[in-house]
């Protein structure tokens, strides 16, 4: 599997596990000049922005060994860019992050929701 289908996977994981919580997802892969954001929602009059990290397996590492310092203002960068582009002046926002590891057969091993990652 390569590394689109894995992450189309991951995100349709996440939005799914979302939408059960109550979010109201509002967009999916946003791209802007920072890079993209993965899925767009809406929470309890928040502005949520999720960064969808899937791998399969722990082997060469969990998905959230790849939230490190410099992801995370990227993170910061899309989510204010994003802000100012579609005016949502003085929202409430957060970043969330959604780890998922999958077994080889593509089968949910472990889903973690880390909100408000910054």
């Amino acid at each position: 599997m390569n590394n689109l289908k894995l992450g189309a996977l991951g995100e349709s994981i996440a939005k799914k596990f979302l939408e059960d919580k109550g979010y109201k997802i509002i967009e999916q892969n946003c791209r802007n000049r920072y890079g993209e954001i993965d899925l767009v929602a809406k929470n309890k009059g928040d502005l949520v922005f999720v960064e969808v990290k899937t791998r399969i397996g722990e082997r060469f590492g969990t998905p959230e060994d790849a939230l490190n310092k410099n992801k995370i203002h990227r993170l910061v960068q899309n989510a204010q860019a994003y802000i100012v582009k579609r005016k949502y002046n003085m929202v409430k926002y957060r970043i969330d992050a959604i780890c998922i590891v999958v077994d080889d057969s593509k089968k949910l091993k472990r889903l973690n929701h880390y909100e408000n990652i910054i």
